[in-house]
């Protein structure tokens, strides 16, 4: 049984399942609900649909992750074929995979060697993810495809959209933060009078596809630890400075999605029986940003010391500007990268510079984070 679910077999097992899961995840955003929410028999046909989520999802993520295991190959580094996460929830809608990654089984001894596998898989996926927003804008269904989820859309007049724009603030909708190259894609390719309502565009199985490959690209390329970003940063300015840029980028990540969380006027005016809640998530928020930057320096009072900076800095912005928020959601990344992926990177025996073609490839891979990054992605 055990080489029987081992080498290339596991890998193929674990890819297998995770179509499944994301072929089911891709009906759920199509439907609007888990499936285990229905109260009526879903068939096979219905879950089909899911493929128009599953199947350019899984490109984005299968290029970018043999982007890198090819160009280990192409410089002679061991390396393990991807190892595919299924992650279907049931209960709430996911994306129906945590991700995928590579396993390097050697040192890498030169910068080369780091950049051109680090670059390899965010330019990748990044074709794919462009590739399929461009089909996707280009073939936007009408809104009959909209009213085929919601029915009850139809009694305003035909223009569903004048109606959910009567409830901008609507709390049960999903909202996509659109980035920079997003839009430009949505502007130069999309049919206006096609374009779904902005609560609506999590049912279109293709853009949402797209829209996470730019997503999880950018998310690559920050400049911090052994992400893809951090891979190319450090292999273009070397150790020394990336050691200081590294854990910047991190304590800036971390200290825009916690602003708006607390601030001072709730402590103010919150009553007996809640300022005891309020004391106390605050004590485990602060905790929380320590854990973030435990690994930032070797004595732990400094770091305790930068978390409580990070604190003050973001109660002094909301007491000046109480319309001011992050986006929390990139606190779970900031902590993932701050307590369990390291913030540093590991030196090189070689040390040698990049060469120019390198170096300009590096910055093009920093212009696609910009163009690719949203502050506030899903809301």
């Amino acid at each position: 049984m055990k080489k029987l679910f081992s080498g290339p077999r596991l890998h193929l097992l674990l890819f297998l399942i995770t179509i499944v899961t994301t072929t089911v995840s891709g009906y759920e955003w199509i439907s609007g609900k888990p499936v285990l929410a229905f109260y009526k028999t879903i068939n096979l046909n219905d879950l089909m649909q899911g493929f128009w989520f599953s199947v350019p999802f899984l490109a984005f993520l299968t290029f970018h992750e043999f982007g890198h295991y090819f160009m280990a190959r192409i410089r002679n580094i061991e390396v393990t074929l991807p190892y595919y996460i299924p992650g279907w929830l049931g209960i709430v809608t996911s994306l129906g995979t945590f991700g995928a990654f590579i396993k390097i089984k050697e040192v890498i001894k030169n910068r080369n060697d780091y950049f051109d596998i680090g670059i390899a898989g965010p330019l990748a996926g990044f074709v794919v993810a462009v590739g399929v927003l461009i089909y996707g804008f280009s073939n936007l269904p009408t809104d009959d495809f909209v009213y085929a989820i919601h029915p009850e859309y139809k009694n305003f007049n035909g223009n569903y959209r004048d109606l959910l724009n009567l409830s901008p603030n609507n709390p049960n909708a999903i909202v996509f933060g659109k980035s920079i190259l997003y839009s430009f894609l949505e502007r130069t390719f999309a049919d206006p009078l096609r374009l779904p309502h902005a609560f609506e565009l999590s049912h279109y199985p293709v853009l949402l596809a797209g829209y996470l490959g730019l997503l999880f690209t950018s998310l690559n390329l920050l400049p911090i630890g052994q992400l893809d970003g951090g891979h190319i940063m450090f292999s273009l300015i070397g150790k020394k400075a990336f050691d200081i840029v590294s854990p910047v980028f991190l304590v800036l990540l971390v200290s825009y999605s916690g602003l708006g969380l607390f601030n001072l006027h709730e402590f103010a005016y919150a009553y007996s029986e809640q300022q005891f809640d309020l004391i106390l998530k605050f004590v485990f928020f602060v905790y929380f940003n320590y854990l973030s930057f435990s690994r930032i320096f070797e004595n732990k009072v400094n770091n305790w010391i930068l978390a409580l900076s990070v604190v003050l800095f973001q109660l002094l912005i909301t007491k000046y500007s109480p319309q001011t928020s992050g986006y929390s959601g990139f606190l779970a990344f900031g902590f993932l990268i701050g307590r369990v992926l390291g913030v540093y990177h590991p030196a090189t025996k070689d040390a040698k510079p990049l060469n120019f073609a390198r170096q300009i490839l590096g910055w093009i891979a920093i212009l696609i984070f910009v163009l690719c990054f949203s502050p506030n992605p899903i809301n």
